[in-house]
Parts: C-alpha cells; structure tokens; sequence
C-alpha cells in the first residue's frame, strides 16, 4: 500500500491519523535562530541529518544560513541518500570499517568531498588501500571520545600517532579532529557552558597536539544542539554538529529560543471514563527511548500509558471526546521520524507540502 498524501489544502481536522507533521512557522524559527547565531562567526553549523533524515530540509537550512554548506550523516546509506538529493559535503562522524562500505564511501568521493572518521591506524589502513584503488580521496577526521564513553582516541598521542598515519598513505588526507558530548544535569546557561567547555576541551588539546607535530588541522567538528551557542564561540571549533535543533523535542525544553516543529497528530478513539480518553498513537509510530516519553500538546492532559497502536490519556476536565484530534510533543525526534515514509507541513492547520522522508530506515 502507498503511503497517505493528503492533498494540498487540507485543514488538519480532516488528516488520517496517526500523523507525522511538521508545523512550518516553528520550522522556520528554528532556522532562523541558527542562521543568525552564526552570521557572524568563523564556526558555522553542519547539520545532522539524523534528525531530518531528508536532503529537502537540510537544504532549506542551508537556504536560510549559517551553515558551511555540510551535513552529518550517522551512516553511509544516510550519506548516499544525501548525495543523491544533492548534498555533497559531508562528513560521517563515525567509523566505517568493512571493505563494501568503504567502497560505497569511495563511489560517493566521486561526486562530492565525502569524509570519515577514524580512530585507528588500521582502519586508517584500510581506507587507504580501496580509495587507492578506486582512485579517490577520502578525508580523515580523527574522532575524540570526550564524554561519551564510545568510539574515539583517549590521549593527543593517538591523535598525534594517528595523524602521521595518515599523511603517509595514499588515497586519504588528513582533515582535522571531531568529538561529540551531551549534556548532563545542570541544564542552566552556566551549566551548558561548562559541559561544553570541559569536553570540547579535550578534543582541542587532541588538535593542538597535532599541529605541535606539524600536521595543520583545518576542521574542528563538535558541539550539538545544546551547547550549539557556546560551541560557536569557542576559539578553534570550525563547525557545530547541531541535529536535534531542527524539528526539536520536550527533552530540549531548557532551549526556549527553540519551537517544536515536529509532532504527532492522532484521533481519540474511545472514552471508556470521563477522565480517560484513548487515542490511536502507539509505540509502533512513536519512539520513547530510556522512557523519554512523549508528551500532550496542550493544557490538563496527561499520557498515562501506550501500547503498539494505542496511547491512554488521563484528563482532569473532561475535554476529550471521540473524534478529537490532538497532537503528541516527541521526547526524542530522531527514531520517532524513522518510523515514517512523509512528513505533512501544515501552517496555519492547513497542508502546504508533503514531503518524503528518504533517509529513513537506512541501516545498511
């Protein structure tokens, strides 16, 4: 069956439901705040597309500013996607390893400045070997593990050790470094400056490190969405990798500058007490993550429970009745916009677009 496309001019009251919207005004706020946030600064944001999933929107970032014309893919199906919707400056910032990815990587270097990242020789090695032989380039970014407890170097002696390396192989080039961090529980202006500032130091001294050895390094990538501000101002960072921003959720409610662009439209179904209203939204087109769970756009409601392709609300006032419509704010965006084939843009309740989400389920 082909996925719903309501028509152009549809008042959201008559939309099949569930329902991934995407509400344009707070969409556009969105990017307007980043590309006015780095109007004026060296650093600028390369956006991950983990969030969007779409080249359409990551464009119209791009359109609106603030932006060094990349994005960020989390895997190289999401990077081919990219590229295909025409958007080819971009960085991987994670390792791809096998030797069929690393040749897909190779076919993309063909069309556009596609980038890795590595935290080993030996992947250093073997990214080497088949861009050799395919006859391309590939940039090397050394990845940094500054906070997260995964993938990247633990000293500036790997970086360093890792950056020689790579200048003396064939096929690949020596770029920069990239690190990623989150922010813990002090969520305050102070507190967001501090995390930001403590980790992304790490991944500076790794930078400093190398150009002591005598490797310059043009692209430091780090920072994300909640110290997107700070990371912008911090002397040596060239590029945020904001993603979460875009569409945005409940679990980045301390960013107030930010709206939530992305939601779920659903229909009550049923009304078994006056307190107690049951909507046709489950956990098979939600995402709740570590129990991030989603929350009710509006006053007086509460999300009691969800099940596959129900979710039971808790009213005090009696407001929900069968044949309502409301809306499900995401605690997390990413895996919610993977569970879907379009995006609805409504402005004003009435859809203006429908746009497809390509990069969604690209695991392979």
């Amino acid at each position: 069956m082909d996925a719903y496309i309501p028509q152009v001019g549809t008042h959201i009251s008559d939309l099949e439901t569930p329902c991934l919207i995407v509400e344009l005004d707070a969409l556009e706020n969105n990017f307007k705040v980043v590309a006015e946030t780095y109007k004026n600064t060296n650093c600028k944001m390369r956006e991950h597309t983990k969030n969007t999933k779409s080249p359409l929107l990551a464009k119209m970032q791009m359109s609106f500013g603030g932006t060094n014309e990349g994005v960020c893919t989390a895997k190289v199906a999401e990077a081919e996607i990219m590229v295909q919707g025409g958007v080819t400056d971009i960085l991987i910032p994670n390792q791809v390893v096998t030797l069929d990815k690393i040749e897909r990587v190779c076919a993309l270097a063909k069309q556009g400045d596609l980038k890795l990242c590595v935290d080993s020789i030996q992947n250093v090695e073997t990214i080497s070997q088949v861009a050799s032989k395919e006859g391309v380039q590939i940039g090397l970014l050394i990845e940094v593990d500054t906070a997260m407890g995964r993938a990247g170097v633990r000293s500036p002696d790997q970086g360093v050790s890792i950056a020689k390396a790579i200048d003396q192989l064939d096929g690949v080039s020596f770029r920069g470094v990239m690190s990623h961090q989150n922010v813990e529980e002090d969520k305050t202006p102070e507190g967001r400056y501090l995390r930001a500032k403590e980790t992304i130091d790490i991944c500076l001294a790794v930078k400093d490190a190398i150009e002591a050895a005598g490797y310059p390094v043009e692209i430091v990538s780090t920072g994300e969405t909640f110290c997107y501000d700070i990371a912008a101002n911090i002397p040596g960072v060239t590029e945020v990798e904001g993603g979460s921003y875009a569409l945005m959720s409940t679990s980045y409610s301390y960013l107030t500058e930010f709206q939530i662009a992305g939601k779920v439209l659903g229909t009550v179904v049923s009304k078994p007490t006056p307190q107690t209203a049951i909507g046709d939204i489950g956990s098979l087109s939600l995402a709740a993550p570590a129990g991030i769970i989603p929350t009710f756009d509006g006053d007086d409601v509460q999300v009691d429970s969800i099940h596959d392709d129900h979710i039971v609300l808790r009213t005090k006032d009696n407001n929900l009745n069968v044949g309502d419509h409301f809306k499900l704010l995401p605690g997390h965006q990413d895996m919610l916009v993977n569970r879907w084939d379009k995006y609805v843009a409504v402005r004003n309740d009435i859809v203006e677009e429908v746009w497809d989400i390509p990069g969604r389920g690209c695991y392979h």
